[in-house]
């Protein structure tokens, strides 16, 4: 490693910039070799969990993206329905192209109210399967669905059956903490926010544009 390093400190630019150019030639041939047996397009169920902050977030970045190319995405909120949050006061301008459904009441230690829970739950999800098994939209965020099958307000086998049965080409987002096993094992993309820090930890209370 050494004898490497003082070999790269005594190339001129010219030759780094030779060298790297090289490297990255061959970096682009195998990348576009492997791409090139990635032919299969399908509807993809994707999962957003861990402790860490930008679960939601993430997704609302999906839900902008696909209403950018021309998607139609339904939204429906398990928890903050109380909310008033940023993303919801813009996806609510956007007409025809997003159908918004906050239908929680807030996150059960607020309500301390489990049968109001189960029931705004279930609600909830009612109207989420309508949206998956649609032909209009091609996006749907469940958004806090984990939590509420955390607390086994929903049976998360009646929820991968769904999935299941959903059209081909219809994508999925569900997001939330302590993701169920069972639906991480079903899902095509996990992703866990692991959390490094958080101001919350030094007293900062939530921000204005950043938690909502």
């Amino acid at each position: 490693m050494a004898e490497k390093s003082d070999k790269l400190k005594s190339m001129s630019e010219a030759e780094l910039n030779a060298r790297h150019a090289e490297k990255m030639k061959k970096k682009k041939a195998a990348r576009d070799k492997i791409i090139a047996t990635k032919t299969r397009e399908k509807g993809l169920v994707i999962v957003h969990t861990g402790k860490g902050k930008g679960k939601s977030t993430a997704a609302f970045g999906m839900v902008f993206r696909a209403l950018g190319n021309g998607m139609k995405v339904g939204v429906v909120q398990f928890v903050k329905g109380k909310w008033q949050t940023g993303e919801r006061v813009i996806l609510e301008k956007l007409g025809d192209q997003v159908t918004m459904t906050a239908m929680g009441d807030g996150f059960t230690w607020e309500t301390q109210d489990r049968q109001r829970d189960i029931d705004a739950a279930r609600a909830a999800w009612e109207r989420a399967k309508l949206m998956i098994m649609d032909d209009e939209h091609d996006m749907v965020l469940l958004d806090e669905l984990n939590i509420v099958l955390r607390y086994d307000y929903l049976p998360v086998e009646e929820i991968i059956d769904v999935l299941q049965a959903k059209p081909e080409m219809k994508h999925v987002i569900i997001t939330g903490r302590n993701a169920k096993d069972e639906l991480m094992e079903f899902a095509d993309l996990v992703t866990e926010m692991a959390m490094i820090r958080h101001p919350f930890r030094d007293g900062v209370k939530a921000q204005v544009g950043v938690e909502f």
